[in-house]
């Protein structure tokens, strides 16, 4: 699997989310330091959180981010989907780092590597690496880890396209591998039900958090393929909740849930948000 050495230059900074650092900075402070959490009681093994512009989803973001403030991690794997047309059922990137207005996160090359040659051994598929996508939905949580982790940290991007849970199965068990050589924070991006109207919407992300709460990866994608629930990522949810469970997290703890129409004053037609902690309490 090949990789470029220049940088991926962000095609969302100044649109989804200001590209002034020092405006951007403060902005996600401020939605991190906003989040009221109680006490996980556990060690954060992995969050969800949305991926909308952060004017509509960044305080629902802050609820995850905040259970994860000031951690010092070596490597944090974000699993997104992908919104764009493409045959593999899992990409990365081919850039050797990602640029937000707070400066370059380095993509972990061997990560990388490793996890292909797990899935290649394991189930006969491979990471296909993309360079110079528009895709928003992994960027999105990067100005947010890079206000809430120490510096130093590591990615391994992964962009999911399919919904097969044994290939999602797969995926998690060779997150949770990679992991196991060092300090690791998995992260799921992914919003709620979209385009419905309040009140239908709120009982389609009641469903969806239900499930992800009872940590069951498999219901969560049933949630979704038989209409109670629905996640534009909920093959991200489920290939993160796997390996959280590989890796001995026990418990979910949802955090946040909001819509677009607190922002936008529109409840005929909303976007859901949630925030979730995975936890290892035992």
């Amino acid at each position: 699997m090949a990789t470029i050495s220049d940088v991926r230059p962000s095609p969302i900074a100044g649109r989804w989310y200001s590209g002034n650092r020092d405006v951007l900075a403060r902005e996600v402070d401020e939605y991190i330091e906003s989040a009221k959490i109680p006490d996980l009681n556990g060690e954060v093994i992995g969050i969800i959180a949305p991926h909308a512009g952060y004017i509509y989803s960044g305080p629902t973001a802050g609820y995850a981010f905040r259970s994860v403030r000031g951690l010092q991690r070596d490597l944090v794997v974000i699993v997104s989907p992908f919104h764009h047309l493409h045959r593999a059922p899992f990409l990365t990137t081919a850039h050797s780092a990602y640029a937000t207005p707070l400066g370059a996160i380095a993509v972990d090359v061997q990560a990388q590597h490793s996890l292909n040659q797990y899935l290649s051994q394991e189930v006969g598929c491979e990471l296909t690496p993309i360079s110079h996508d528009q895709e928003h939905s992994l960027e999105i949580e990067l100005p947010f880890l890079q206000r809430a982790l120490q510096e130093g940290f590591r990615l391994l991007p992964i962009m999911a396209r399919t919904h097969s849970p044994e290939a999602l199965r797969a995926l998690g068990k060779g997150i949770a591998h990679v992991a196991a050589s060092g300090k690791t924070l998995l992260v799921a991006s992914t919003d709620l039900s979209h385009q419905y109207p309040e009140n239908i919407a709120q009982a389609l992300d009641a469903e969806m958090l239900r499930r992800i709460e009872r940590f069951d990866p498999q219901q969560v994608l049933e949630a979704e393929s038989s209409g109670r629930g629905f996640a534009c990522g909920v093959a991200a949810v489920a290939a993160v909740l796997w390996a959280a469970r590989d890796m001995g997290a026990d418990r979910v703890s949802i955090l946040h849930h909001s819509t677009s129409a607190r922002e936008t004053g529109d409840y005929s037609n909303v976007v859901g948000y949630g925030a979730a902690a995975i936890l290892k309490t035992r």
